[in-house]
């Protein structure tokens, strides 16, 4: 989310008339995030978010609420989209794609102050992204596949400040390897492709949303499992495998890893690092904006995460491999001690 394109309280008003919201009450733009613009505004209905598409063409918008609804059809916690009178599902204003969608109630956690339980959760909920997604059959480009991101580096590399010399040439050094080492044959389906704290809502432990599909695609699941990690397994310094232990547990139960999966798993941990550092410079340090219109989003976090999986500097990597390397091997021995368990009985 961020605050681009705003729309005045007349043009909010008039959203509210046609989609029989009842009296605009009050508006307020949302700042987070990086990529589209958002209003929450109020009425005589309840709360709900506007959201301005800022860099989707009309089909990628069209492709992306049709995923809404179909996830939300199946059981999904994701956004819930609200039709005007006419049953239109977004308009243009301006030349950009406007939809609205429903407020839910519940609160972003600080990663600091996340529970194992909520963690779990979470791995859960990504899981049954995953496994809802195996029926939906149309496809959705992937914006942020490694030949994408490679694209997006070579420019990158080109604008970078002359004093970044050691961070470009890590940053080279991951491209050319993770060009021989990604698994391209892996399972696939839809994903969310940023399933960051800021697009997780709870209420208490329970995860009560999904916001943001702007990256959702077709895709490898273990790259967003990767992301996951990255994203809650993180504590500022190192990665916690207790909460890498939580997120996987609460992943399992629902949909199994397989050994091709754990045996990709580090090289896509690198590569979600890569993305998330470079797509960071790309939007953020070479494209700065007044922070009234978006938090700013420092690529060093990602940059230090990339540092630590290379095995550069300690981390907490170690033990992340110690239980992939053995993931597998485990859950395979547990699942033969109960069949034998079971034929004894």
């Amino acid at each position: 989310m961020a605050a681009y394109t705003l729309l005045d309280k007349r043009q909010l008003a008039q959203l509210a008339e046609d989609y029989g919201l009842g009296k605009l009450q009050t508006t307020n733009g949302v700042v987070e995030g990086s990529v589209n613009t958002h209003h929450r505004v109020d009425t005589s209905k309840g709360r709900y978010l506007v959201r301005v598409d800022e860099v989707k063409s009309e089909i990628e918008v069209k492709r992306e609420l049709d995923l809404l609804l179909y996830l939300r059809k199946h059981g999904f916690p994701c956004p819930q989209l609200a039709v005007d009178r006419k049953g239109r599902q977004y308009r243009e204003v301006g030349g950009k794609c406007v939809s609205l969608y429903k407020f839910v109630d519940g609160n972003h956690k600080e990663a600091p102050k996340l529970t194992l339980n909520q963690i779990e959760n979470a791995g859960r909920v990504l899981a049954d992204l995953h496994v809802i997604g195996k029926g939906y059959k149309k496809g959705i480009e992937n914006r942020f596949s490694f030949e994408r991101v490679a694209e997006v580096y070579l420019d990158v590399r080109e604008r970078l400040p002359s004093y970044f010399k050691k961070i470009t040439r890590t940053l080279d050094e991951e491209v050319g390897y993770l060009e021989h080492y990604l698994e391209s044959k892996l399972p696939k389906g839809i994903i969310h492709g940023d399933p960051f704290l800021d697009n997780l809502l709870f209420r208490g432990e329970k995860v009560v949303a999904v916001l943001d599909f702007e990256a959702a695609s077709r895709g490898k699941y273990i790259f967003d499992l990767a992301t996951a990690v990255n994203a809650l397994c993180y504590d500022g310094e190192r990665y916690d495998l207790k909460r890498f232990e939580a997120l996987i547990t609460g992943y399992e139960s629902l949909r199994t890893l397989s050994l091709a999966e754990w045996d990709a798993f580090p090289n896509e941990l690198r590569f979600s690092a890569l993305r998330f550092t470079i797509t960071r410079l790309n939007d953020f340090f070479l494209n700065p904006v007044d922070s009234s219109q978006r938090i700013n989003k420092d690529f060093r976090e990602f940059y230090d995460r990339l540092s630590i999986l290379r095995r550069e500097r300690e981390g907490g990597m170690e033990g992340l491999l110690m239980a992939m390397a053995t993931g597998y091997d485990y859950r395979k021995y547990q699942k033969v001690r109960a069949i034998e368990k079971k034929g004894k009985s």
